[in-house]
């Protein structure tokens, strides 16, 4: 029965591939990428010329039908644009149909921007939750990053270039100055791997460019975040008793271990 193979691909240097994803490519009747320049760009490094198609986040739910039809005749390997297919990638719609369907799916381990980070990074790699791509939008973002603010696991995020400093400065505000790696350009000829503070990395990159790849260090075991609605109470009281932004911010900062920053951001939200 035919059988869809997930191929690992390389996150940059066009050597990170594997002697079974070439011949793998080479092997099966049609290959679905979700970036179909990159993929002819590898295939034309290889020597691939299995026929692509394209299946990426526009056009997954329609091309999902068409996929599953050729795979009743012929195997078909699916490729992210980089790295390992479903990882914040639209693949996973094909893999969860392909099983429900009853199809075969087998892995072909690859290149992982996570994993690689994460050696990289110098902090504690036993165990790390992973965030995909942190939310565009900034009151989303640090929802999230008040919701992890008591995991005391490795933090790892994708993040694009131009919300950089934006999240950096909403991971300071929330969780603190903490210990970070930002990795730039992985196995690309201009990779970087900063290590310091937020506060540091934020004023290191002053005009980002590239993919970034951020892993941060977790919260102190057993530790709780406040409940926001209860530090905004905890603040209006103090307005109520007449204390100004600074000295209410101040106060509660200490009483709760919550940057100031964040603390005044949620006294601008008494206000409203």
């Amino acid at each position: 029965m035919p059988t869809l193979y997930l191929v690992g691909t390389p996150i940059g240097n066009l050597e990170d591939i594997t002697l079974r994803a070439v011949r793998v490519l080479k092997e099966v009747g049609l290959v679905a990428a979700e970036d179909t320049r990159r993929a002819r760009i590898l295939f034309s490094r290889h020597g691939i010329a299995t026929p692509l198609t394209s299946y990426h986040e526009q056009g997954s739910r329609s091309k999902t039908p068409a996929l599953l039809r050729a795979l009743a005749e012929q195997d078909v390997a699916l490729i992210t644009e980089a790295g390992m297919p479903t990882i914040s990638d639209p693949g996973f719609r094909l893999v969860r149909a392909a099983i429900e369907q009853g199809v075969p799916v087998e892995v072909v381990p690859g290149p992982s921007a996570v994993s690689s980070a994460l050696a990289l990074s110098g902090l504690p790699p036993d165990q790390f939750v992973f965030l995909g791509f942190l939310p565009r939008r900034a009151p989303d973002r640090r929802r999230l990053l008040e919701s992890i603010a008591g995991e005391s696991r490795t933090l790892i995020a994708f993040e694009a270039p131009h919300r950089l400093i934006a999240s950096l400065r909403d991971v300071e505000a929330v969780l603190g100055n903490r210990s970070v790696a930002v990795c730039r350009e992985l196995t690309k000829l201009h990779e970087e791997v900063f290590r310091g503070t937020v506060q540091q990395a934020r004023e290191h990159f002053a005009q980002p460019r590239g993919e970034f790849t951020l892993v941060i260090e977790g919260g102190e075991a057993g530790s709780t975040p406040p409940d926001p609605r209860e530090v905004k109470e905890r603040l209006g009281a103090l307005r109520r008793e007449g204390l100004k932004g600074r000295e209410a911010t101040g106060q509660v900062s200490k009483e709760y271990g919550l940057p100031r920053r964040e603390v005044y951001r949620l006294w601008l939200e008494t206000k409203r």
